[in-house]
């Protein structure tokens, strides 16, 4: 049963919030479903449903697209553009609907909606059936992760509300789904015209026992188990009012945490103990996804803007290079030679698209090998940052295994991607290499500061082990000391590190690259190895 807007107020117990994307191909009816469903379940004002009657103009008494295609070019071409997020509550829940555009030019748009939707809602014209850019968004759907569907076929009224054209489309849509990986797939034949099924179960259609598009939504499974999974917290800032304090401020993407646990700040590898945690209403002794709270540790460690707090038996893979399935979002075409920076939950890091495995064609599901993605497109990249990540594949944790790509240069948020396997973790691989005589580790940190420090903290562990070590910041002379058997230490920022590889590669000298920010017992066990 449906909640008039005016009594919105009133309910005063908490309801479940469910995100929605409503998605398919242009002119399926996507903006009038959603319009319907508004005026059906009282989510509308007197004055708005009074202003989308006067400017109705397709002959009906009132065009219920209108009341989501809200901008001018929309309005006049019939279609929708940009992503229009429209709100309405039953008595069981809370609901933000996305209606996205059908037009293939516009699919950056529909994916942006689609990535944060718990359940979508995928229409299907009952005179076409299933369509190139059907398949399309639905593909695009699975790939964000969305497991819960509903396929609404609609204009039903045009084709006399005929069982056999629902079959026939049911037929199609099962067909090409299976493979999707949908754990729920709702078929329901509606008219979003004239109302059939979308709020009520229709009188024309006494053939089918499968419920309306409300009942979907009120009952549709959605997936609330971000508080089990393990705890990740990007730090978004650290807050110091005064000298005695020291917290640091953010959301938690998924877990819980208590006073008293152990915690690990990642990249950089330190351990300590959440001494208070502290919300806008008070302090608590127990906080979950997805609360905003401050977290004040036991210890003084170096954490800030872009760390990630975590519990260290369930940490996340640390590296610097990931793959991932990325959509391309910018007219400006997929350039290896281009300067990017990765934006992954509150850490962003100068980044470069190393490779390009293959483009990915959601109609077909086919891979083809690519040299670049252009608008629209999709692929599997490999990018690598200048700083460590800590993250997760997107299909364990959505918070934490996508990103997007800025163009250094423009700004221009050009790709959006959702990491297919953690980071690599190349500090282990370098350091489970033995460190030999004439070896040169390139020390990389945040800062120039820090990367100097740990380069003096590894000549300590390296004369610990009987090697003569030497820093040093110029390509020469590390060329020299490495010739002289020395373990030359060269340290360098994050921001300085591809130039300082490629400096020391033109003096003939390959490095091997070390996280200055990891544990420092991974470069003991190197150093201790007994094949050295």
């Amino acid at each position: 049963m449906a909640v008039p807007l005016q009594q919105m107020e009133a309910a005063s117990e908490p309801k479940e919030l469910v995100r929605l994307v409503v998605i398919g191909s242009v002119d399926d009816g996507k903006s009038t479903l959603i319009g319907r469903l508004l005026y059906e379940t009282g989510a509308l004002f007197d004055d708005q449903i009074e202003q989308v009657r006067r400017a109705t103009r397709n002959g009906d008494a009132i065009d219920f697209s209108l009341f989501t295609d809200g901008l001018k070019a929309e309005r006049e071409q019939g279609i929708t553009i940009d992503v229009a997020y429209r709100y309405f509550e039953t008595r069981r829940r809370k609901f933000i609907l996305a209606d996205t555009p059908g037009h293939a030019q516009y699919t950056r748009n529909m994916a942006t909606g689609a990535s944060t939707a718990d359940a979508a809602i995928i229409l299907v014209d009952a005179r076409l059936g299933v369509l190139p850019q059907t398949r399309r968004h639905a593909t695009i759907a699975s790939l964000l992760g969305i497991r819960r569907l509903a396929v609404a076929v609609n204009k039903m009224d045009l084709a006399g509300f005929d069982p056999g054209a629902f079959q026939r489309i049911a037929g199609q849509v099962r067909a090409f789904a299976a493979s999707l990986g949908f754990t729920q797939l709702v078929l329901l034949p509606v008219s979003a015209k004239l109302g059939d099924n979308v709020a009520l179960q229709s009188p024309r259609m006494p053939w089918h026992r499968g419920g309306s598009v409300l009942d979907f939504v009120e009952s549709v499974e959605v997936q609330r188990d971000r508080a089990e999974r393990p705890f990740r917290f990007p730090v978004q800032n650290v807050l110091r009012p005064h000298i005695d304090y020291r917290g640091l401020a953010g959301q938690i993407a998924s877990g819980a945490v208590t006073v008293g646990d152990e915690i690990v700040v990642l990249p950089s590898g330190a351990r300590s103990r959440v001494r208070a945690i502290e919300t806008f209403e008070g302090p608590v002794s127990r906080a979950h996804a997805p609360m905003s709270v401050v977290l004040r540790l036991a210890d003084d460690v170096d954490a800030g803007r872009g760390d990630l707090l975590a519990h260290p038996e369930s940490a996340p893979a640390v590296g610097r290079q990931v793959e991932a399935m990325a959509v391309w979002l910018a007219e400006r075409p997929l350039d290896f030679t281009r300067a990017y920076a990765i934006k992954h939950a509150s850490c962003t890091s100068p980044a470069r698209i190393e490779a390009l495995r293959w483009r990915f064609d959601p109609e077909t599901g086919e891979e083809s090998p690519a040299s670049s993605l252009a608008l629209n497109e999709i692929g599997m990249v490999v990018v690598r940052a200048a700083r460590p990540i800590a993250a997760d594949p997107y299909a364990l944790d959505r918070a934490t295994g996508a990103f997007i790509l800025i163009d250094a240069l423009t700004n221009e948020t050009v790709a959006a991607g959702m990491i297919a396997s953690g980071p690599r973790a190349e500090t282990e691989q370098a350091a489970a290499r033995p460190i030999e005589p004439g070896m040169v580790l390139l020390v990389r940190a945040r800062t120039e500061a820090l990367s100097v420090a740990r380069a003096h903290e590894f000549e300590r562990i390296a004369a610990e082990g009987a090697l003569v070590s030497a820093i040093v910041r110029r390509p020469a002379a590390a060329r020299a000391c490495a010739a002289a058997g020395l373990v030359v230490l060269f340290p360098a920022a994050d921001e300085d590190l591809e130039a300082a590889r490629e400096a020391l590669r033109a003096v003939g000298v390959e490095p091997v690259e070390v996280d200055g920010e990891a544990e420092a017992q991974s470069l003991h066990r190197a150093i201790a190895r007994e094949d050295r």
